[in-house]
């Protein structure tokens, strides 16, 4: 039996897709909502470190599963190496509802006026595709306060002096000091930084009928215990469901976007639960499968008009992918300075975010999640033992007395770092798969030395006997669980894949809302920003569609 026409699909049940359904079927517009993966189960996945979503050479309890979705990688001199979920370099995404808000470390945070006018706050950067995006703070304001009410947000950014405007506080209050954070709190007002405590998607105080945080230090990685790390899988998503107009499928994978000889969007090609291909029908189709999928599935959606993939007309599609580079510096203390107390990272500092002599952009610096024992083996100082006696004699004394110091710089955008779909390597359905290839600017690397030093700064002052750095931004290509930029907003179809509200250039039907369409990932964890953008496209959708088409 065919599936019934719909208005709307939404493809992706993550940060943008979940509000994009939830907004579009509260305002009476029927969905069917596509998610590749199942409902998350904290008892099906507990704190367990080996399978944890944060050590992902060892295991990715919320998928995709690793057999079924490998991915290339092509590194700097031509080599290729087939990578799965559970290997370094596939840049995994949770594969469930709520997909990254299941397991992300949950920071909320504002990008600064300057992230979103980078090129005319710093100029042309030879070697990057670095510009402005065409919507400005102030235009996204109002759904940064919605994301953070109706998500969830705990915080106070009036202890932030660098903090952009904002005409409403975060709903619930900041989580308390730990013991690493207050120390470090001290040394930094010392040095005449500027700490506050970091925002959180998580609820400091019981919120929307869910528990409060019990401070659990298993958390970045994990799912929550308690239902206390907000993410759409029990926010929005549920709405949409209890509205009537959203059905939610889970196990299905859409491959293929179906465009018409006109031009537009008329549904998709996907795989059921049980691996049966489908095809559903729509006046609408939203992609909000994070920058690497979704760059994946409008490459492999070809058609007359579109023949290199849907909206890739001009060769924009899958370029500009970017992440974060983690940089930062680490200090050895003569007393046990962690507590572990839950989630880990609780301050922060933004004093490097902009306007730092010779720097493009920055980024925030904080204490860490906490690190369960196999992670921290990745910790070490120079030259220390990395087996054997030695190794288990510094886990044993120094698990502890290790403090942290890190944070993501922004990186600047580069038209060779991209997404393609491999000719040879295939899917467990036959599909071709995402292919990651290029390097990131090397003016990233000098960012993250620059900020690595003034994280190891912190430490000194703060009493560390023993102090190291560890600079990222070299190599690539880049991307993450902060991937963003591979379908770029813009005003011009000759250099962006979308326009402000996320619709594909000459498809007037088809929409992004993700991490995608960004034009830089600022010096922030990315999160709040997406279910800004998922606001934004979603709001704009449910006000414009009428029937079965736009005003």
């Amino acid at each position: 039996m065919a599936n019934k026409h719909v208005n709307a699909i939404v493809i992706g049940a993550g940060a943008g897709g979940g509000i994009v359904a939830k907004e579009l079927a509260i305002n009476g517009i029927s969905v069917v909502l596509f998610e590749r993966g199942e409902w998350p189960n904290y008892d099906e996945h507990p704190n367990d470190e080996l399978i944890s979503q944060r050590t992902e050479v060892l295991g990715s309890p919320f998928g995709p599963d690793h057999l079924r979705n490998p991915r290339v990688v092509t590194y700097k001199g031509g080599s290729k190496q087939i990578v799965t979920p559970i290997r370094g370099g596939y840049s995994n995404n949770a594969a469930c509802v709520g997909s990254g808000t299941v397991s992300y470390g949950a920071m909320a945070w504002r990008f600064m006026e300057e992230d979103f006018k980078l090129k005319t706050t710093y100029g042309s950067v030879e070697g990057s595709t670095l510009d402005d995006w065409p919507i400005s703070y102030e235009e996204l304001e109002p759904y940064y306060e919605k994301a953070e009410w109706e998500i969830g947000v705990s915080g106070d950014d009036t202890q932030n002096p660098f903090a952009p405007p904002r005409k409403k506080k975060q709903p619930m209050p900041p989580f308390e000091y730990n013991q690493e954070a207050k120390v470090l709190y001290e040394a930094s007002k010392r040095l005449g930084l500027h700490p506050f405590p970091i925002p959180m998607l998580r609820n400091s105080v019981p919120y929307n009928n869910r528990a409060g945080c019990i401070r659990n230090r298993t958390c970045c990685g994990f799912a929550c215990p308690v239902d206390a790390k907000n993410g759409t899988q029990n926010t929005v998503i549920p709405i949409a469901i209890q509205s009537g107009n959203c059905e939610l499928r889970t196990g299905s994978k859409v491959v293929e976007i179906m465009i018409d000889d006109q031009g537009k969007a008329t549904g998709v090609k996907y795989f059921d639960q049980n691996d049966k291909p489908q095809i559903q029908t729509a006046d609408l189709v939203v992609v909000s499968g994070a920058a690497i999928e979704t760059a994946r599935l409008l490459l492999n959606s070809k058609s007359k008009l579109f023949q290199n993939g849907a909206g890739n007309n001009f060769d924009w599609v899958g370029r500009n992918l970017m992440g974060h580079a983690y940089t930062g510096a680490y200090g050895l203390f003569d007393y046990d300075i962690l507590d572990f107390s839950g989630p880990g990272a609780t301050v922060a500092w933004c004093d490097f975010n902009h306007h730092n002599p010779g720097i493009i952009g920055g980024g925030l610096l904080a204490n860490e999640f906490n690190r369960m024992p196999y992670l921290y083996t990745n910790i070490r100082p120079p030259q220390s033992a990395r087996w054997g006696k030695g190794h288990k004699d510094f886990q044993r004394s120094m698990y502890h007395r290790t403090a942290q110091v890190v944070g993501p710089i922004q990186e600047l955008p580069m038209f060779e770092s991209r997404v393609t779909v491999d000719p040879e390597v295939k899917d467990f359905w036959s599909i071709p798969v995402a292919s990651m290839s290029g390097e990131r600017h090397h003016l990233d690397h000098e960012h993250c030395k620059f900020l690595s030093s003034k994280a190891e700064s912190i430490l000194k002052e703060a009493g560390a006997y023993q102090t190291w750095q560890s600079v990222g931004g070299q190599g690539g290509p880049s991307g993450g669980q902060h991937q963003n930029g591979t379908a770029r907003m813009g005003n011009d179809k000759k250099t962006s894949v979308v326009n402000k509200f996320g619709q594909v250039h000459e498809i007037d039907n088809l929409f992004i809302a993700d991490g995608s369409i960004m034009l830089n990932g600022g010096g922030f964890n990315p999160a709040l920003t997406i279910m800004a953008l998922g606001f934004w496209v979603g709001g704009h959708l449910a006000k414009n569609f009428s029937g079965t088409k736009f005003k």
